[in-house]
């Protein structure tokens, strides 16, 4: 992890509809990873059960859509030749991402093992049951094999590779059951077999049945929505007029979204496996979305509601392991919330939710959103020092 300060100024040219599409996609992950209470959520700020989508469905793929956009960018300058230097790059930035999802994981394992009495030693030793996936594992598998395909193969053989992804990983759904909720799932069956249970996250509408949604089958998906978004990048980009890009990112869109939707009936749309409608739905959605905010802000110049945004779209992957770090510090950490003799060990956010905004409010599930909202707030002022400064963390 790096950081530069004023010599490394984004480029005048710089879309700031794409930074604010990244900072509103960074702010709803951070939003939805912590409600006041698990059991109190409004339900579109909850992912479908199984099949579906609702607007929590929508954050992490609109965020990998951005991804494969700015992979775009970032290799343009390098003509999207291969060398071994820039090879490098790119598996370093992968492992680092990679090593910093671990590093969540296990600082969630000792920090929760602390606060439920386990000696340092024992929380510290959690890597016999951690889990090796998960969001920014996911980031950094697809970001290493969107680069490395985007270096090797021509951009015009992106749209090919793209629907071949898709259609292989249909094929593998269809013949191994992957839309069932059961133990011959073929994503569970395969990380059972590779990962093993205990590195693996346990969804609780499979039971007993480990079941990662950032698994190793469904990974296939997620490299072609990277790459899709890699695609629609080069679509819009390389038209200088910004109505153009606007009306490129509309097509586009619209195309995706039918295509989605239509499909949807044979192959249902499922962020929990991502599956081929999932990606083809959220691309367009997000291709949509970009369209409309590069006509709202960098056509029409309505900039001051989004400024808000722009602090967590500069640095975005440090605003969201912020957002992990702190989420975790104020869950784990306890202490007496009075001197009473009644008074109970609560944690930071136990104290905030239960003990103030319930007693405030009254209503569990609008103060656990109020609870979100708040911390969204709070990470918000950390990354607006930031902004401010000029600080840009690159990882």
């Amino acid at each position: 992890m790096t950081q530069t300060t004023a010599a490394a100024k984004p480029k005048k040219q710089r879309l700031l509809a794409l930074d604010i599409l990244r900072g509103i996609t960074i702010a709803g992950m951070i939003l939805v990873n912590n409600p006041g209470s698990w059991s109190h959520i409004y339900t579109p700020l909850e992912h479908a059960e199984w099949n579906g989508l609702t607007p929590t469905d929508l954050v992490f793929p609109f965020f990998m859509f951005i991804m494969g956009i700015s992979t775009f960018i970032s290799l343009r300058k390098f003509e999207f030749k291969f060398s071994w230097p820039l090879f490098w790059k790119i598996v370093r930035r992968t492992v680092v991402i990679f090593l910093i999802g671990l590093a969540i994981a296990w600082f969630s394992k000792l920090c929760y093992g602390l606060a439920s009495g386990k000696s340092f030693g024992e929380a510290a030793n959690s890597f016999a049951k951690l889990r090796i996936l998960g969001v920014m594992p996911r980031l950094a598998l697809c970001y290493c094999a969107a680069s490395i395909v985007a270096i090797l193969l021509r951009a015009k053989h992106i749209l090919w590779i793209v629907s071949g992804l898709l259609v292989v990983y249909a094929v593998i759904l269809f013949a191994g059951s992957g839309w069932e909720v059961s133990a011959n799932n073929i994503i569970s069956r395969v990380d059972c077999a590779v990962l093993t249970p205990d590195h693996m996250y346990h969804d609780d509408l499979f039971g007993d049945v480990p079941f990662d949604p950032e698994g190793i089958i469904s990974t296939i998906g997620a490299i072609a929505h990277v790459l899709l978004g890699f695609w629609v990048g080069k679509v819009f980009m390389g038209e200088k007029d910004n109505h153009m890009k606007i009306n490129k990112l509309f097509i586009v869109g619209a195309i995706l979204i039918f295509l989605g939707f239509l499909l949807d009936y044979g192959m249902p749309i499922n962020k929990k496996i991502w599956s081929p409608t999932y990606v083809l739905a959220t691309c367009g959605l997000a291709s949509t979305l970009l369209g409309l905010l590069i006509w709202l802000i960098d056509i029409k110049g309505y900039k001051k509601w989004c400024r808000f945004f722009e602090a967590f779209g500069i640095n975005p992957l440090f605003m969201y392991v912020l957002g992990g770090v702190l989420g975790i510090i104020f869950g784990s950490f306890k202490f007496i919330a009075s001197a009473s003799a009644d008074a109970g060990v609560t944690s930071i956010k136990g104290f905030v939710y239960s003990d103030c905004l319930c007693n405030w409010f009254g209503d569990p599930t609008f103060a656990s959103c109020i609870y979100a909202i708040l911390f969204i707030v709070f990470n918000w002022s950390i990354g607006y020092i930031l902004y401010k400064k000029k600080i840009y963390i690159k990882i």
